[in-house]
């Protein structure tokens, strides 16, 4: 029996081995994520020339800047959906695999990638997705057309949550490094 055991330990130690699909999965999909991004970056970047063409109207001006802010706003979501699946990749190979000497040693500001827990990788990913969500609710927020006192005060009502939300993620954090 204590031979079966020990097999059986061997076995389901190994198996956090499968974790590495997902990394390598969260991985390719963070590295397209960032080349779609990119792209996007660009090819906005390409249609800016249009802006200061004489002929165009100032309405269709700012119609393309309403637009042009839209899209500056897609890509920097594109871009933090990318750092949610890398944190996400290097976490779990952290935590499951292991440690990343080169990580460890790297001179990275706070060391923003080196995950210890599965506390501090959900800590993380949080903070990007709340960023992710505040992105979000600007680009709704540059869309809508407030034309009464109720749209404003909702408004007003969003711009104090996430005030609150990232007043609240930045006491929690002070609270756990003290």
């Amino acid at each position: 029996m204590l031979m079966f055991e020990s097999i059986f330990e061997k076995i389901l130690w190994g198996s956090r081995y499968i974790v590495i699909a997902a990394v390598v999965a969260s991985l390719i999909t963070s590295v397209a994520m960032f080349y779609m991004a990119t792209i996007d970056a660009i090819v906005m970047i390409s249609h800016l020339g249009e802006y200061a063409m004489p002929s165009l109207t100032t309405e269709a001006r700012n119609a393309l800047r309403s637009s042009t802010v839209t899209h500056v706003v897609e890509i920097i979501d594109g871009y933090l959906l990318a750092t949610v699946l890398l944190i996400f990749a290097l976490g779990l190979y952290e935590l499951f695999i292991s440690k990343i000497d080169v990580a460890e040693n790297a001179k990275v500001a706070g060391n923003v990638l080196v995950i210890r827990s599965l506390d501090d990788l959900k800590s993380r990913l949080a903070k990007v997705i709340l960023m992710i969500l505040i992105v979000k609710f600007f680009e709704n927020a540059i869309s809508l057309t407030y034309e009464d006192s109720l749209s404003l005060l909702f408004l007003a009502g969003g711009i104090a949550l996430i005030g609150l939300a990232l007043y609240l993620t930045h006491a929690s954090e002070t609270h756990h490094q003290q």
